[in-house]
């Protein structure tokens, strides 16, 4: 599958800082959102009920996960993916770890190193979006 291709899907879930503008967690939740993606985030240090903790708890069918969080977290993620039935996830730049991309592999995730802002712009002419 080529990274574009993740673009197809509607049902997105960004994984990581979705809360602090200053981060590519949310800048990237933002952009899938303003290019009318169904999107939500997933931040597991949340303390204000603004962003679900777990892929469990999010009220839809997740077709695509972006992973912006750290591996040693996102590891768990993966874990939680395969146990729901989600086999596409975007991984970040510094978000990839040799055990995670083992694990895709082994369990048929398909794992895509890239970055989606970047696809967004270039195959959607989505801006990046600034709060």
């Amino acid at each position: 599958m080529e990274p574009q291709e993740l673009l197809n899907y509607k049902n997105w879930v960004v994984i990581g800082n979705v809360l602090d503008e200053s981060k590519y967690a949310y800048k990237i939740l933002k952009s899938l959102e303003h290019g009318e993606f169904n999107a939500k985030g997933v931040y597991p240090k949340d303390t204000t009920g603004s962003a679900f903790k777990s892929l469990k708890e999010v009220p839809y069918k997740i077709d695509v996960i972006d992973l912006c969080i750290n591996p040693a977290l996102g590891i768990d993620f993966m874990k939680e993916a395969k146990e729901l039935g989600i086999d596409k996830v975007l991984i970040q730049p510094g978000a990839e770890s040799k055990e995670i991309l083992d694990y895709c592999k082994e369990n048929g995730i398909t794992a895509i190193e890239s970055c989606a802002l970047v696809l967004l712009s270039v195959y959607r002419n989505i801006k990046i979006h600034h709060d």
